[in-house]
C-alpha cells in the first residue's frame, strides 16, 4: 500500500469515528407535545328565576292586612333566593283598575301572581283565560279555573281566641266592632267574637259600625269613636289599618290588633292581636309552581292547625285563667278538638241556625249572612 493510500485510509475512518461520536452524544430529538385537552363544556345558563306579582288593596305601612301579605312576601324571597323574583303594586282599588294592574303583571313576565283582596275574584277570573301559563292564586274568594285557585285563612279563629279575652275584659259588657264590607268572611268574624266573648260572659252585647272599606283611617277612627261613646269599653275590628287601637287609646278603652301584632300602636290599649302567617301558604304555593306540581281550580282554608292564624301579644292585665282558656281553645283547634260552631246557636232574631250538639261545616260558613245572638242591628243589604 502506497503512502498516499495509507492517508487516504487513515482520514476515511477517522471521519466515521467522529461521525459516530456526533450520532452517540448529540440531542436527542424532543418528544412530541402532548395533546391539548379538549376544552371544557360550556357551563348550562341558570334558569331565568320565576317572576312572582303580588297585587295588594293596601298600602304595605298599613300595619295590618298589607303588612302582614308583605311580609310574607319577603320571606318568600329570603327562603327561596335568586330562584325567584318578586314584585308588588300597592293601593290597588277593588275596580277595573284591579284588571288592569293584575293584566299588566301578567304581560310582564309573572307567572306567579297574588291577588290579595276579596274584590280581586272577578277580575282575576276576568284575565286566568288570556294567560294559560300564568298561575293565579286569589285570597279569600270561592271562584277558580284552570290556572285560577283559592286560599283563606280561618281569621275566625283569632276573632273567636281575642272574644274570650274581650268578654273577660269589658266593665260595660258591651263590645264594639268597626267592620269594613258586609261579606260571609266579615259577619264570620263579629258573630265568632261575639261567641267568644258570650264563652266567659254570657251577658256580653256587640255593636257594630260599617265603613264600607277595608283601610279608611278616617272613617275607622270616625267608627270607633262613635262605639265607645254609645258604651263600648272593648273595640275589636275587621279594618286593616291600627287606626281603631289608636282611638281607644286616646279615649282610654282597650282594643286588639288585627292581622298583624298591632301592640306599638296602643301600648296601654292592646289587649292581644290576632294575626294571619301567610307564610305557609305562599311557600307552598311557590315550592308547586317551581317544581311542575301546582294545580289550579283548587282551594284551601287554613287557620290555627296549619299555622296561619293565632293570638299574640297578650295583655300582662288578662287574668291567667283567661290565657290559659285562650292557650286551651287555641291546643284544641290545632288537633282537631275543639270546634268554634257548635249548636246550639241562635241568630238576634231568635232562630235556631246550629242545632244542639251539631257543628257547621265550611259551606255553612261559608255563606254566613246573619248575627248571632248578642250582635246588634241589621247587615247591611240583609233581610
Amino acid at each position: 500500500m502506497t503512502d498516499l493510500h495509507k492517508l487516504t485510509f487513515k482520514i476515511a475512518a477517522l471521519t466515521a469515528v467522529a461521525s459516530a461520536a456526533l450520532v452517540g452524544c448529540g440531542k436527542k430529538e424532543a418528544p412530541p407535545a402532548p395533546a391539548a385537552a379538549p376544552a371544557a363544556a360550556a357551563s348550562a345558563p341558570a334558569p331565568e328565576p320565576l317572576k312572582i306579582a303580588f297585587a295588594y288593596v293596601g298600602p304595605v305601612g298599613d300595619g295590618g292586612w298589607t303588612f302582614a301579605h308583605d311580609n310574607a312576601r319577603k320571606a318568600l324571597e329570603k327562603e327561596f333566593g335568586d330562584k325567584i323574583k318578586t314584585s308588588f303594586a300597592e293601593n290597588v282599588p277593588e275596580s277595573a283598575d284591579a284588571e288592569r294592574v293584575i293584566r299588566d303583571m301578567a304581560t310582564q313576565g309573572n307567572k306567579l301572581i297574588f291577588g290579595t283582596t276579596f274584590g280581586y275574584m272577578e277580575p282575576m277570573l276576568k284575565i286566568a283565560p288570556d294567560f294559560k301559563d300564568v298561575k293565579f292564586e286569589h285570597a279569600t274568594g270561592f271562584k277558580q279555573a284552570d290556572n285560577m285557585r283559592t286560599y283563606d285563612s280561618r281569621t275566625y279563629e283569632g276573632a273567636y281566641m281575642a272574644g274570650i279575652i274581650a268578654g273577660k275584659m269589658t266593665k260595660s259588657n258591651t263590645l264594639g266592632v268597626v267592620a269594613s264590607i258586609p261579606i260571609p268572611e266579615v259577619i264570620r268574624n263579629i258573630n265568632s267574637f261575639t261567641l267568644g266573648a258570650q264563652s266567659v260572659n254570657p251577658k256580653v252585647k256587640t255593636k257594630v259600625v260599617w265603613v264600607n272599606g277595608w283601610f279608611d283611617p278616617p272613617k275607622e277612627t270616625e267608627a270607633a269613636t262613635s262605639l265607645m261613646n254609645g258604651g263600648a269599653d272593648v273595640l275589636f275590628q275587621n279594618t286593616d289599618s291600627p287606626a281603631v287601637l289608636k282611638a281607644a287609646e286616646a279615649k282610654g278603652k282597650r282594643a286588639f290588633g288585627w292581622d298583624s301584632d298591632m301592640t306599638a300602636y296602643g301600648p296601654k290599649a292592646h289587649l292581644a292581636s290576632a294575626v294571619i302567617n301567610w307564610g305557609p301558604y305562599y311557600s307552598k304555593a311557590t315550592k308547586e309552581a317551581l317544581d311542575g306540581s301546582w294545580k289550579g281550580g283548587t282551594g284551601v282554608w287554613w287557620g290555627v292547625k296549619e299555622g296561619a292564624i293565632d293570638i299574640v301579644s297578650i295583655a300582662e292585665d288578662v287574668p291567667a285563667d283567661i290565657k290559659t282558656k285562650v292557650a286551651d281553645v287555641k291546643k284544641g283547634l290545632a288537633d282537631g278538638t275543639y270546634v268554634i260552631w257548635k249548636g246550639p246557636i241562635t241568630d238576634n232574631k231568635g232562630k235556631v241556625q246550629i242545632a244542639k250538639d251539631a257543628a257547621a261545616d265550611d259551606k255553612f260558613l261559608g255563606g254566613l249572612d246573619f248575627y248571632v245572638k248578642g250582635v246588634e242591628g241589621k247587615i247591611p243589604g240583609g233581610k
